[in-house]
């Protein structure tokens, strides 16, 4: 009988640690190691891809318009069907990994995604090249924020930002080497080599369910309580292995000064969306939507139209366009990297009030500057590409702090479904203001107020979490 085991057994003290509270306190004495690196590797590869899947739409759009002849309004569908299965993805898998565990979830969308991303290569008109898009955006609107979950969960509270977020890398940086290969590929080959060159790795649903494990804090909560401390034990071996030294005996923390109080009867039992809006949950819920929805809106509203404004209301090339495009998605993952390094010393609620409100200052200086040039809309945009892509790869961290694991993927599920909202109306309206009169001036002051709202919502109402334990922050 192992230590933990005879301690479950044992007559519990008024004071004495539950197995959720055990498994939290192993994960807050383990040093990051080999195991770590290996687990953040095989589901960062999973989300590279289904970044690199989800950005693709955007650089084989000018040429689908004039293969299919497609009108504005195809065109805007075409952009936006994705993002509508994206969100209902994240809707259905928050729920499906609270009750089935997360690792089960990030395989089969894994899965769907690549089946569906090669179908769409023998697509030859728009109906179902829109059902299959629509299917694909299920799957990678279902595995993105459940991964974000996972990684949360075997993260311990020191440095936790910098960790999480230099596994959510892997996402801008799918997003951009995706763009950097569609702007090669796509005029060369043509869009269908780019989707099927991202549908290989929908094979990696078989590693993602040999090689990761179940979350230990989920079976706890589950109340596996043998699984769970299964799979702990098993971490800590080859933790222990990896760093050739013994781990030091868990402490059970007590609630710093100034931490949360202990949840309500009413925050413990309420269940399915319900819950997130119960409590200290619900102020949680609503400024972190408010948040992903104004940063994605940005985002998407600049990325997803900039190869065809440079196109058509410039003149440039599809391959100059696709560049133009492509450095303003690199200059975003150098965003990235900036909040990685440095979210643990800022704070999570300083670097969306900053990053967001950087986004805003910028574009609104190129609406005021008249975008009258391709090189001006290259500069600030990509300036302003590092302040929103910054802060939304800040929200991947952010949101499964604020939620206990018992709700934690269904929290990120609904903040990945307001983000799709954002992501759908985004373009949409950046359509119709773009497509009245080629009015690019006034599309950059739309961005720009969005993400002046999103930068004040952060910094009036956002709660700190940085360097806190997860239990500490959702009881």
């Amino acid at each position: 009988m192992t230590r933990h085991t005879a301690a479950r057994d044992a007559p519990a003290a008024p004071d004495a640690p539950t197995t959720r509270d055990a498994i939290a306190a192993r994960f807050e004495r383990l040093p990051a190691s080999r195991w770590h690196v290996v687990v953040r590797l095989v589901v960062g590869v999973v989300t590279f891809f289904e970044a690199f899947d989800q950005l693709l739409i955007a650089y084989a759009l000018p040429e689908l318009r004039q293969e299919w002849h497609l009108t504005t309004g195809e065109a805007t569908s075409v952009l936006t069907v994705g993002s509508v299965g994206m969100l209902i993805g994240a809707l259905l898998s928050g729920r499906l990994a609270d009750r089935y565990g997360r690792v089960k979830v990030i395989a089969y969308c894994v899965a769907a995604s690549g089946l569906a991303g090669l179908a769409l290569v023998a697509c030859t008109s728009l109906t179902p090249f829109l059902a299959l898009r629509f299917v694909q955006g299920l799957a990678i609107g279902g595995e993105v924020p459940v991964a974000a979950a996972f990684i949360s969960e075997i993260t311990r509270s020191f440095k936790r930002g910098r960790f999480v977020l230099l596994y959510e890398l892997v996402f801008p940086a799918g997003l951009t080497v995706g763009a950097l290969a569609a702007a090669w590929l796509v005029p060369a080959a043509g869009w269908r080599v780019m989707f099927a060159v991202a549908a290989v790795p929908g094979l990696l649903a078989f590693l993602v369910q040999r090689t990761v494990p179940e979350s230990p804090r989920w079976l706890a909560d589950r109340g596996r309580t043998a699984e769970a401390e299964a799979v702990m034990a098993e971490i800590e071996t080859k933790v222990s292995a990896a760093t050739g030294e013994p781990l030091p005996a868990p402490v059970h923390r007590s609630p710093a000064p100034g931490a949360a109080t202990a949840a309500t009867d009413a925050e413990r039992t309420a269940t399915g969306l319900r819950s997130l809006f119960t409590g200290r949950y619900r102020r949680r819920t609503l400024v972190v939507g408010a948040i992903w929805f104004t940063g994605y809106f940005v985002n998407y509203g600049v990325t997803s139209w900039l190869p065809s404004i440079y196109k058509d209301a410039y003149g440039l090339t599809l391959s100059d366009a696709l560049l133009c495009s492509t450095v303003t998605s690199v200059a975003g993952l150098l965003g990235c990297l900036l909040v990685a390094l440095t979210v643990d010393v800022l704070g999570r609620r300083r670097i969306l009030a900053v990053f967001l409100g950087g986004a805003a200052a910028l574009l609104l200086t190129l609406a005021a500057l008249g975008a009258d040039t391709p090189v001006q809309v290259l500069i600030w945009t990509s300036l302003s590409a590092v302040g929103f892509f910054g802060a939304n790869i800040c929200l991947y961290l952010y949101t499964p702090e604020l939620y206990p694991t018992r709700m934690r993927a269904l929290g990120c599920s609904v903040g990945g479904a307001v983000n799709r909202l954002g992501v759908i109306l985004g373009p949409i309206l950046v359509g119709v203001v773009y497509g009245a009169g080629n009015d690019i001036a006034g599309v950059f002051v739309m961005l720009g107020a969005v993400a002046l709202m999103g930068a004040v919502v952060a910094g009036a109402f956002a709660e700190e979490t940085a360097n806190r334990p997860l239990e500490e922050i959702s009881p």
